[in-house]
Formats: C-alpha cells, structure tokens, sequence
C-alpha cells in the first residue's frame, strides 16, 4: 500500500471518530441527559460549506489538507427524546452526512423524522430535498414546512415538483408569525425577514421548547432593514442562532458586498454591545462564508467575539430546550 493511500485511509478514519465521538457521546450539562428536548448544530459554514469550490487561498487549504477541518453548510437538528421524535431545520446540500450525524443522536430505528423545516430558496437551505426522491431515498411522505412562495417553487417546478407529485415530501404551509405545533413538546414560528429574494420569503424561527426557547435567523440583509428589534428578540429567547455569514467589510476583495449585504460580526457586536452579559452569551453566531475567520481554531477573531461576551457555533454543539 503506497503512503498516500494509508494517509487517506487514516484522514477518513480521523473523519469517522470525529463524527461518533462529537455526536454520540455522553450530553453535556446542557443536553440530552437533562432534557426531553435539545436542539445540535450539524453544520455551520455558508452554504456553500468549507472549503469553497476552487478555493485555494490561504484560507481554504487547511479544509483540502486536513479532511477533519472541512464544514458543512448550516443546519440543525431538532431531538424530542421523550416524543421519539426528529426534526431538521435547512436541507443543505451535505444532507446526507447530517441525517447520519442526527442518526447517530437519535436512531433511526427509534425516532420518527417528522418535518424538515426551510428558511428560503438558496442553495444551501432547500437543495439537499433531491436526496428524497426515487433516485436516492425515496421518501414517503415526509412533511416539509414552507412559507407560501416557497411551497409554490416547490410545487411548480421541476425537479422539486416531482418530489410533490410522488409525495416523497408533503409541504405543509407556514404563515409569517403563525406558530405552529410540532407536537406536545415543540412550537416553530417563522418570521420573515429581509432577504435576497428572488424565488421565495425568507424566515427565520422561533423554537420553543417545554423549558426554553431559541431563534433560528442564518440569512437577513442588515438588522436595520427587519422592522422587528432584534435586541428585543435577543431578551426573550434562552439562544440566538444568528446570521454570521461574514466578519468585517472588504472580506470579498473582488465583489460589491454590498451585493449581498449581511449584517457583518463587526456589526452585530457593535449593535449588541449594550446588552447585559447574559443576553450576549444566548447570541451563538452561525453560517460562516469560507473567508470568514470565525471557521479558523484559535483565530483572532474567535479570541475578539469571545472577549466581547458571545458565542460562535460550532459543529456538535448541543442546547437543551
């Protein structure tokens, strides 16, 4: 066996007792062992994950090099324990590694997927649903929750349209602040908010569980575009989940960011800074484009969140609900 051949071998071993160890073991305080209900990060990174198709800048090689420092796009995991139940917010296009990392928390062959809920109708939100058709899962019937412009996309166009036609999913409807169900345990309400939104709304979610509550928000233009005060928001939840996607200005050397105008880190420290302590460690930034350094261990932009009092999601991180 040549050297490069045991080296990848070794790689996809490191990947494997990454995964089982990250997502199968013993709950943290604030986990499983103390709650019905907890909710896991499956992936934090932009949609398009990390590292980037054809990136290879400085700040994407560590991914290429080293398989256990690649990420996948943002999406969580919603367990009931009690209910038997499992829920997915997004369906990336890495579905396929997060369905197992959700399965190794909450077996197949004991828990029920019982909804995939979406935010919009970029590519890293909804495009993972191929993977339940007939030519690959051929789901039965599996409720997705989407706002009306959404189940419309879905519905009118191929291929999701098939997906529809063969019930592989059911789309079941979500309206703007109307909270919805899940069982005796959960309640989602989506809120819309401001987005780039050329095919569908975008939301964002309330997720309330039997002892505490979180906010789901991956993609919005800027805080000062949504009408509702997000420091409010922020009050009343036990986490924020919030949009990250870059750190500071000028992060894309090459494009107008101002094409794609998330609030950056820099911007939402700026606007949070009056917080108590308390709320400011409920913020967990979250969907990290490739450049952005909050994705490097140890960088100085992990060091400068930290030191001002918040958070930043990692892979494996479970919150009790």
């Amino acid at each position: 066996m040549s050297f490069n051949a045991l080296k990848s071998i070794t790689a996809a071993l490191l990947v494997c007792l990454t995964y089982t160890s990250t997502y199968a073991s013993t709950p943290s305080s604030a986990s499983a062992a103390q709650n019905n209900v907890e909710l896991v990060v499956l992936g934090n990174a932009q949609d398009a994950g990390y590292p980037q198709l054809n990136c290879y800048k400085p700040h994407c090689m560590p991914g290429w090099q080293d398989v256990t420092k690649r990420r996948l796009a943002t999406a969580l995991g919603l367990i009931d324990h009690q209910a038997k139940q499992k829920f997915l917010f997004e369906a990336t296009p890495d579905i396929k590694e997060q369905f197992y990392r959700l399965h190794l928390l909450a077996p197949d062959t004991d828990y029920k997927l019982s909804g995939i809920m979406l935010t919009h109708g970029h590519m890293g939100h909804y495009t993972g649903l191929m993977h339940l058709g007939r030519e690959a899962a051929g789901g039965k019937g599996i409720p997705v929750y989407a706002m009306p412009r959404m189940e419309k996309y879905l519905s009118t166009n191929g291929p999701w349209s098939q997906l529809v036609k063969l019930n592989n999913i059911a789309i079941k409807g979500l309206t703007d602040k109307k909270p919805v169900a899940l069982n005796k345990n959960i309640t989602i309400t989506p809120l819309q908010v401001p987005h780039r939104d050329e095919y569908t709304e975008t939301v964002g979610y309330h997720i309330a569980g039997p002892n505490k509550s979180a906010l789901f928000i991956p993609d919005i233009d800027k805080w000062q575009k949504w009408s509702t005060n997000i420091k409010d928001l922020i009050k009343q939840v036990d986490y924020a989940l919030l949009d990250a996607t870059f750190f500071s200005n000028g992060e894309l050397p090459n494009r107008d960011m101002s094409e794609v105008p998330h609030p950056f880190v820099e911007e939402s420290m700026k606007l949070f800074a009056g917080l108590s302590a308390k709320d400011k460690q409920k913020v967990i930034f979250i969907h990290f484009n490739h450049t952005n350094p909050l994705l490097q261990k140890g960088s100085a932009a992990q060091q400068q969140v930290t030191a001002a009092g918040f958070r930043y999601a990692e892979e494996g991180l479970r919150l009790g609900l």
